[in-house]
């Protein structure tokens, strides 16, 4: 299984691969190497993605002959997925040997054993979830819920993180960063720090930010009021927010990690399609402004509304 090179991504296919284990399949998944971290709950094998195209068919090949040697049928049909669109995940799969099953684009079609047309408007988490139902022939209804474990080992050092740093229960989680762009448009809401500083201090509950790679100097510069915790794993950050009163997020992973373990999520739209990649999860708030950034008192109002649930 050839994961997507995005954390948003990888956890919204996380229901299809669910899907495929619970019929018996037995995965090996390819990504990202924090993608090892962000799935340990599910104790499936990740294995990194390998830097060059001839390393990624040779390793490609060997779990390929891994497979083989545990199951006679294995190279008699469709043996492996492409979650990723690019020409290149077909073309890396068809040179080891696999016969893959993906979806139609960037003229790929010949190197898959099986091809599937992408649905039309269609949120991504759906995207994938037809993927596994063209696999299994057979579809089913879509999932409520993601459903993100995290380990114990997870649970008990984001535990300590929190106890470390004296933060107390009901505390809220803020993501104000984004990576990429859509359509290239920022997809940073514009007054994050406006908010953090005047509307979120006047809730009275502890703030925390976990700034990833080269997000530190501004999580200093502009989230002074919030607690840092930088180069947290994304497993140990799942469990974070699992422990969460709250999270507040940009269009980006972190968010979709909430609304994945089932925290309730304001999660702040500007001009992302929000039909294809919204947070999936009956907790998340969806706030997106017209034309473009919602205002500050439409994401407190979310936020009040998010808060007050958790209260009931």
């Amino acid at each position: 299984m050839r994961l997507r090179n995005w954390v948003g991504d990888v956890t919204l296919g996380l229901p299809a691969l669910q899907r495929l284990a619970d019929a018996g399949f037995d995965l090996q998944l390819v990504g990202k190497p924090w993608a090892r971290d962000l799935l340990a709950g599910h104790a499936w094998p990740v294995h990194s993605l390998a830097a060059t195209r001839g390393e990624r068919v040779s390793q490609l090949r060997e779990l390929a002959l891994q497979a083989r040697a545990v199951d006679g049928g294995f190279g008699k049909r469709i043996n492996a997925v492409a979650f990723p669109f690019s020409f290149s995940s077909a073309l890396e799969m068809r040179l080891a040997g696999l016969r893959a099953i993906g979806h139609a684009a960037e003229a790929r079609g010949w190197l898959l054993s099986r091809s599937v047309k992408r649905p039309v408007a269609r949120h991504e988490l759906e995207v994938y979830w037809q993927l596994a139902s063209a696999l299994l022939g057979r579809d089913e209804p879509l999932p409520e819920r993601i459903g993100l474990r995290t380990t114990a080992q997870d649970q008990a050092q984001a535990q300590a993180l929190l106890d470390a740093h004296g933060i107390a229960r009901g505390f809220i989680v803020i993501c104000p960063f984004a990576g990429g762009t859509w359509e290239k448009r920022d997809k940073t809401w514009p007054e994050f720090a406006a908010f953090a500083a005047q509307d979120l201090r006047a809730l009275n509950r502890p703030v925390v930010v976990c700034p990833g790679p080269g997000e530190e100097a501004v999580a200093r510069e502009h989230f002074a009021g919030a607690t840092l915790l930088p180069d947290v794993r994304l497993g140990t950050y799942a469990a974070m927010l699992a422990r969460a009163a709250l999270m507040i997020s940009n269009d980006t992973g972190p968010g979709h990690m909430a609304a994945a373990v089932g925290t309730p999520l304001v999660s702040v739209l500007g001009p992302t399609d929000a039909l294809q990649w919204r947070a999936w999860g009956p907790k998340v708030h969806l706030v997106q402004g017209k034309p473009l950034w919602p205002s500050r008192q439409q994401v407190a109002d979310a936020v009040h509304v998010a808060l007050l649930a958790v209260r009931r």
